[in-house]
């Protein structure tokens, strides 16, 4: 069995930096592409950012690009994301995901794995 496990959310001040952590587990060979996804009340799921499983590919939304990084390190089974910068607009419950296939797309429903989430606070 597959699993996701998010870490690394909580409470900050507008301007501060958070890095959430998503560790895999299981057969950890069943994903490639990775992402991250967010969900504040009332609005539907967002694509963050999708990296490739070498590591040497991402994509991000236009609200994150130059605030935001996302990485890898195989060796450890998880996919980090760096947040700069937050703003209270990015207070939402984050969620990583992971694809069977290599293309790193920003489509949710083209991902087959997900965590169960982690929330992550902006106060202004």
């Amino acid at each position: 069995q597959f699993q996701l496990v998010e870490s690394g959310g909580g409470l900050v001040q507008a301007g501060g930096s958070l890095r959430l952590s998503c560790a895999a587990s299981g057969r950890t060979s069943s994903a490639n592409a990775m992402g991250w996804f967010r969900q504040a009340p009332g609005k539907e799921r967002e694509f963050v950012a999708a990296i490739s499983w070498s590591g040497g590919s991402s994509l991000y939304a236009d609200s994150v690009k130059g605030r935001f990084t996302i990485s890898r390190d195989n060796a450890k089974n998880t996919v980090y994301l760096q947040m700069n910068s937050l703003q209270p607009e990015d207070t939402a419950v984050y969620y990583c995901a992971a694809r069977r296939l290599h293309s790193i797309v920003k489509i949710t429903t083209l991902y087959d794995y997900w965590g169960q989430g982690t929330q992550v606070t902006v106060s202004s």
